[in-house]
C-alpha cells in the first residue's frame, strides 16, 4: 500500500548532506515553500502560512520556530544571536512561550523538537538510508510506504486508553515518534538519534508563590493567540477552565466572541455558571447553540478529515463540527479551549505514595479525606500506600489483568495509573498481542519523574497531548485554529513546579487554577465544587444510535484483521455493562481505529502531491560527495 497525505500545512525536514538533497529529490511534493540550510541544501519543505514559520540566523546557526505567531522575527533574532551550536538550543527552547516546533541547523547537524505534552510531535523515518523528519506521521508513511502498526491497533481496541510510552508510539511501522521530552538529531551522515532535553521541574514551590507564576504564564499564552486576521473566540462552558481563558482573552479583546451549548442533561449545572460568567463579560458577543440543534453523540456520518492517526475522541465530533461552522460564519479564525486543564490541574491520589515517605502525617490526613470522598476501603488504601511496586511491575499487572473483570468496589488510585479490563469485543488474538506489548514495555519503561504524583501528572498530559493534537486537526479541517493554552510548555512547567499535595488537595477543586485566577474571574466560578456531568445524555444518545454503530461495524476492517469480535460488540452495545465512562471511552477508541483504517483504504495511494520516484524498495544511500545520486 502506498498512502500519502498532502504536504499542505505540514513540514518535512531534511538533513544537511548530499543524502538529504537526494532524499528531497525523491519526494516530488509540489510544496510551494522551502527554507534551505546555510549551505543552500533543502532543509524545511512544505506549505505554511507566512506567520507560522519564523527563521533567524547567527553565523552558521539557523533556527526556525514553526507555530502560529509564536514569536516575532526580532525576538527570535535576539534569542538566536548568542548561539554557536545545537546544544545552545536548550536555553532558547526553555524561553519560548506558546506552542511550536523548534528546529536548528548548524555545522551540518540538524535538531528538531516538539512540545513537552505532545501537542506538537516529531516523527522520523528513513528514505533508503537517509533519515528525514516531519510533524506528521502519515506524511512520512506515504514517503516510505509504511503500513499500520497491527500491534498498536490491537492495544487500541483492547485497552482503549494508551499511556506513555505507547501513547508516543507511531501508528505506522517504519515511522518512529520522538518522545515529548526529547529532540531528534539528524547528522550529516549516519542514522538519526534522539536525546532527552527536557526534565520536569522539582515540585517544591508553595501554592501561593506558584499560582502567581501560573497566572503570568497563562496571561502570556493567551496574549500570543491574538489573531492578525478575523476574530478571537473562546468556549464559555461555565467550567473553571474555559471561563478563565475567556477572562484572560477579554483583557486584550473585550469584544471577544464566546460560544456555549444550551440544554442537555438536567444534572449538568454548567449552563448556570456560564450565564453568570457571560453577564460579567459585558463587552463580549455570546453565541449559543441548542444541543438539540446539533447531531447527538455517536450519530452518523462517521468519518475522519485525514489519516494522521486514529481518533480517541470520536463520539461528539459531528456536534463539534456544527459549532465550529457557526464560529467561522461569525468571523472567528482562532478559538480558545480549556482542553488539557483537567490533566494539568487535577490528578489521582498517587502523589500520596511519595508524600507518605517524606511527610507521613500530612499524607495520612489527606488519605483520610480521599477515602471519605471516594469510599475507598481502609485495608486496600493502606496496602496501596505501602506497596513498593515499580513501574515495570505495574505494566505487568496491567497485562495480567486484561481478562479480569472491573472491580465492583472503587479501588484506591495510589498506583502508577488506571488499570482497565480488556474491551468485551477484543478477540483472543488482540488480547494476547496487547499482553505481549505491555510486557515489552515493562522491560524497558522508566518513570517520567522521581515523584509518583509528578509521574502521574506527566503521564496524563503526555497521553492527552497526542489525542488533542488530532482534535486540533478536526478544527483545522473546518477552517478554524484551535488553541490550547493550558498545554503550553511554560504553563505546564509553572504548574508542575508546585507541591503535589497542594496541587491535588482533596479539600478544594483545582486549587492552583483558582488561586491563579482569583481577582480576575468571578469567585462564584472559582469556588465551584462541581463539574458538569453529561454522561446521562451520552448514554441516552448511544442507545439511540446502536443500530447505526452495528451497521458500521458489520463490514469492520478491524474484524477482518482479527482484532474485534463483532458479535461480542453487538452483545455489549445491546446490553451495556455498568462501567460508565471507561466503557464509553473504549468504544470511542475502537470507533476511531475503524474509521482510520477505512480512511486509509479510500484515500489515493499516490505519493505526496505527485510520486516518489523509484519506490521505497529501490532507494539507496548516497555516499558520494556530489549532490546527485
Amino acid at each position: 500500500m502506498r498512502h500519502v497525505q498532502s504536504l499542505n500545512d505540514n513540514l518535512v525536514v531534511f538533513p544537511d548532506s548530499p543524502g538529504g538533497v537526494w532524499a528531497h529529490r525523491q519526494v516530488d511534493a509540489g510544496a510551494p515553500q522551502m527554507v534551505p540550510h546555510a549551505s543552500g541544501r533543502p532543509w524545511l519543505v512544505g506549505s505554511w502560512a507566512p506567520e507560522d514559520l519564523v527563521v533567524a540566523d547567527a553565523g552558521p546557526v539557523r533556527v526556525a520556530v514553526y507555530g502560529p505567531e509564536s514569536i516575532t522575527p526580532n525576538r527570535l533574532s535576539e534569542l538566536v544571536s548568542p548561539m554557536r551550536g545545537l546544544p545552545d538550543l536548550d536555553r532558547l527552547a526553555r524561553r519560548l512561550p506558546g506552542s511550536a516546533h523548534v528546529m536548528a541547523s548548524a555545522h551540518g547537524q540538524v535538531r528538531v523538537q516538539g512540545t513537552v505534552t505532545g501537542t506538537r510531535c516529531v516523527f522520523t523515518a528513513c528514505l533508503g538510508d537517509v533519515p528525514v523528519a516531519s510533524d506528521r506521521a502519515d506524511v512520512l508513511a506515504g514517503i516510505v510506504g509504511a503500513e499500520p502498526d497491527e500491534d498498536l491497533l490491537a492495544a487500541g481496541v483492547t485497552y482503549g486508553m494508551l499511556f506513555t510510552p505507547l501513547s508516543e508510539r507511531s501508528w505506522w511501522r517504519g515511522v518512529r515518534q520522538v518522545a515529548a521530552d526529547s529532540c531528534l538529531l539528524l547528522p550529516g551522515n549516519g542514522p538519526a538519534r534522539t536525546a532527552r532535553w527536557w526534565h520536569p521541574p522539582e515540585p517544591n514551590v508553595p501554592l501561593a508563590r506558584g499560582a502567581a507564576r501560573v497566572r503570568e504564564s497563562l496571561r502570556e499564552a493567551v496574549a500570543l493567540r491574538q489573531p492578525r486576521r478575523g476574530r478571537l473566540s473562546a468556549d464559555l462552558s461555565g467550567g473553571m477552565d474555559s471561563t478563565s481563558l475567556c477572562f484572560l482573552a477579554a483583557e486584550h479583546r473585550p469584544e471577544l466572541l464566546t460560544f456555549r451549548w444550551i440544554g442537555g442533561s438536567a444534572i449538568n449545572d454548567d449552563p448556570l455558571y456560564a450565564a453568570q460568567a457571560a453577564r460579567s463579560l459585558e463587552h463580549a458577543e455570546h453565541l449559543t447553540m441548542l444541543e438539540s440543534d446539533a447531531p447527538p453523540v455517536f450519530s452518523p456520518p462517521y468519518w475522519l478529515p485525514d489519516t494522521e492517526a486514529p481518533r480517541a475522541a470520536t463520539r461528539g465530533m459531528n456536534a463539534i463540527r456544527t459549532g465550529i461552522r457557526l464560529l467561522v460564519e461569525n468571523g472567528s479564525t482562532r478559538h480558545l479551549a480549556g482542553h488539557g486543564a483537567d490533566e494539568l490541574f487535577t490528578g489521582s491520589a498517587a502523589y500520596l505514595y511519595t508524600l507518605f515517605r517524606r511527610r507521613p502525617v500530612t499524607a495520612l490526613r489527606q488519605l483520610r479525606a480521599h477515602r471519605a470522598l471516594s469510599r475507598w476501603p481502609l485495608a486496600s488504601s493502606l496496602a496501596g500506600l505501602l506497596r513498593g511496586e515499580d513501574l515495570g511491575a505495574w505494566w505487568r499487572r496491567c497485562a495480567d489483568d486484561l481478562r479480569r473483570p472491573a472491580p465492583l468496589r472503587p479501588a484506591p488510585a495510589l498506583g502508577w495509573g488506571e488499570r482497565l479490563p480488556a474491551t468485551p469485543w477484543a478477540t483472543g488474538d488482540a488480547v494476547r498481542t496487547t499482553r505481549t506489548l505491555f510486557y515489552d514495555v515493562a522491560d524497558q519503561v522508566a518513570p517520567l519523574a522521581p515523584d509518583r504524583g509528578q509521574h502521574e501528572a506527566l503521564t496524563a498530559l503526555r497521553s492527552a497531548g497526542p489525542v488533542l493534537r488530532l482534535v486540533c486537526r478536526e478544527y483545522a479541517a473546518e477552517g478554524l485554529r484551535l488553541e490550547l493554552p493550558y498545554l503550553d510548555d511554560r504553563v505546564v512547567e509553572a504548574v508542575l513546579s508546585i507541591r503535589p499535595h497542594e496541587r491535588y488537595t482533596p479539600w478544594q477543586y483545582k486549587p492552583v487554577l483558582a488561586a491563579a485566577m482569583r481577582g480576575l474571574v468571578p469567585d462564584v466560578i472559582l469556588d465551584r465544587t462541581t463539574k458538569g456531568d453529561c454522561e446521562e445524555s451520552v448514554d441516552r444518545a448511544l442507545q439511540q444510535h446502536v443500530p447505526d454503530l452495528l451497521e458500521l461495524f458489520a463490514g469492520s476492517l478491524l474484524a477482518r484483521r482479527g482484532l474485534i469480535d463483532v458479535a461480542g460488540m453487538r452483545t455489549t452495545l445491546l446490553t451495556p455493562p455498568r462501567t460508565g465512562d471507561v466503557w464509553s471511552a473504549q468504544l470511542e477508541a475502537t470507533l476511531g481505529a475503524e474509521l482510520w483504517l477505512r480512511e486509509i483504504a479510500v484515500r489515493p495511494t499516490a505519493a505526496l502531491a505527485g510520486s516518489t520516484r523509484g519506490g521505497a524498495r529501490h532507494l539507496h544511500r548516497v555516499t558520494e560527495p556530489e549532490e546527485t545520486p
